[in-house]
């Protein structure tokens, strides 16, 4: 699912840890505490039942998504804040030589006026100030500089002030750095403190436990696939009659996103459909953009990538990327989001299918937009 971001963060795989098949392990895991219930009934009311164990493992799941979406984006800050810190500090460095530079300018001139037999060499007094403006705006000192000492009084204070901005500007993007690696540490640490207590309830599970919870896996599949066949029957039929009432326009084409045109549109998100179809199989990894593993914002990016569009990294901005439009209209392309906090996104095939990265444990795969259940859909969305 989304992707949802120490040392400086990879390349376009992700960091994170991959872990076995939990997908559907995960919800038997707790299947066997329901069943010793049953078989012993008052034996121990503690055990959770299969239900209970099936939402937890759920829930954990989902939590982890949001702290990958979280973990995403604070990878991406972190990023784009040491560039920052580092584009200043060589500007800082650079003003610093030419300070220096100033300074020992006005040195020379200090050290002729002392050569002359001045008491107390008015420029010598001027580098000497703790602050050299005032200094120079308390004195008559400029009408007893020459031309090119004027000059390199005013280089001196310019390169002064213009240096000490850009040591305030450093300081404070090294601490907003500070600050988004402790974000970027949290997220971690919660992604992977939400996975190891999914595993531990998955491994309390017996191999009966696993079979009765990949039967209700199962069901629920069916039911997410013929919601889908419901989904698609309707599409069509609005299609249908868009057409024979003389539209050119296909359902849900009145804005097509980057494209300017349905056709195009239509163009792009068959690369961007090809391109995710290919990654089929591969890992969820959190964090991951691929080309080995993904997360599911990481791979809803790199198709789109792959037909020329720039998403942002996050479900929390892709969502913003773009025209949202009803489930109804939902063409090939699209992006669909679920849960409230949006922190997950799958690509829209059609026929009420998508192709997403669920979770930690699964892999790539095409399903049905309702496989969590109609409830969690938040909005679909045009990219554009």
């Amino acid at each position: 699912m989304a992707s949802h971001r120490k040392s400086r963060p990879g390349g376009t795989t992700g960091v994170g840890l991959r872990t076995p098949a939990l997908a559907t392990a995960a919800l038997t895991s707790i299947a066997m505490l329901s069943q010793t219930a049953e078989a012993a009934p008052g034996t121990d009311h503690t055990r959770p039942s299969l239900e209970e164990v099936e939402k937890k493992v759920d829930d954990l799941y989902r939590q982890a998504e949001s702290a990958t979406e979280k973990y995403d984006a604070a990878t991406e800050r972190t990023g784009k804040q040491r560039g920052r810190v580092d584009a200043l500090r060589d500007e800082v460095a650079r003003r610093t030589a030419r300070l220096n530079k100033a300074r020992d300018e006005l040195g020379s001139f200090a050290a002729a006026q002392y050569r002359t037999g001045a008491a107390a060499p008015d420029t010598a007094t001027f580098l000497l100030a703790d602050n050299p403006q005032d200094y120079f705006d308390q004195t008559q000192l400029m009408s007893r500089l020459t031309t090119r000492e004027k000059s390199a009084v005013d280089a001196y204070i310019d390169e002064q002030a213009s240096t000490m901005k850009k040591r305030r500007e450093a300081a404070q993007s090294l601490q907003t750095l500070t600050e988004s690696q402790h974000e970027l540490q949290t997220a971690k640490s919660t992604v992977q403190q939400k996975l190891a207590s999914a595993r531990e309830l998955l491994s309390q599970l017996t191999a009966q436990e696993k079979a009765r919870l990949a039967a209700i896996e199962r069901e629920k599949q069916q039911e997410a696939a013929r919601k889908a066949a419901e989904l698609a029957k309707q599409q069509a039929e609005a299609q249908q009659k868009t057409t024979s009432s003389g539209s050119s326009s296909p359902t849900g084409s009145a804005s097509s996103g980057s494209s300017g045109s349905a056709g195009s549109y239509d163009t792009k998100a068959a690369k961007a459909i090809a391109f995710a179809r290919a990654q089929i199989g591969k890992p969820y990894v959190w964090g991951a953009t691929g080309p080995d593993s993904y997360d599911c914002s990481g791979l809803t990016q790199a198709a789109w990538k792959a037909a020329g569009v720039t998403l942002p990294r996050t479900t929390y901005d892709q969502v913003n990327a773009g025209t949202t439009v009803s489930l109804a209209d939902a063409r090939p392309g699209d992006l669909i989001f679920f849960y409230d906090d949006i922190s997950h996104v799958g690509l829209y095939i059609g026929n009420g299918m998508m192709i997403h990265a669920p979770k930690p444990g699964a892999y790539v795969r095409e399903e049905s937009v309702y496989y969590g259940g109609e409830s969690i859909i938040h909005s679909v969305v045009r990219p554009g």
